[in-house]
């Protein structure tokens, strides 16, 4: 997933290229994380409180699916599924850090703190809402879309992609 995002903004962001070839790497990357200054990153209120919550959940999927004991489970309120939850949580946490200052990084290949703000909101608000978000696709998919989802294929596919669109990416 992370070579899929690193790969998009190489080819359509010439920033990103620019700031690839420009400059002594470690230092510009050592650069860029001290730009890091408080909570807004200037970024548009959809991008940081839609799509990388949207993010944050993927990420947890991606660990859900990975992990035996919690590829299949569905929604519940047990000490089991909470557990598998907290470390989503905390992987979510882990890649979303990685994500923004970590050596593979917006910070490394793209300078970001460069070119513009870093604030902490992506760090926080990607791992928390995002897991919020996770749980809330989960308990959906438990009460409503299990229900209705063998009524047709169309049913199916239009009730996973509209109320269960992370889990579905």
């Amino acid at each position: 997933m992370m070579g899929i995002q690193h790969g998009y903004a190489i080819i359509f962001q010439e920033k990103t290229r620019r700031a690839i070839k420009d400059g002594p790497f470690i230092q510009d990357y050592f650069d860029s994380e001290k730009a890091i200054h408080g909570w807004d990153d200037g970024n548009r209120f959809f991008t940081n409180y839609i799509a990388h919550p949207m993010q944050g959940s993927l990420t947890g999927f991606i660990f859900l699916q990975n992990h035996d004991k919690y590829r299949d489970r569905d929604f519940a309120n047990t000490k089991d599924y909470w557990k598998g939850t907290l470390k989503a949580f905390l992987w979510s946490t882990v890649w979303s850090t990685q994500w923004e200052i970590g050596p593979i990084s917006q910070s490394s290949l793209g300078n970001v703190g460069l070119y513009g703000r870093m604030g902490m909101v992506d760090m926080v608000i990607t791992p928390t809402v995002g897991t919020g978000l996770m749980v809330t696709e989960e308990a959906l998919d438990t009460f409503l879309i299990k229900r209705y989802e063998n009524k047709s294929f169309t049913a199916k596919l239009l009730l996973r992609m509209f109320l269960n669109p992370t889990r579905t990416l």
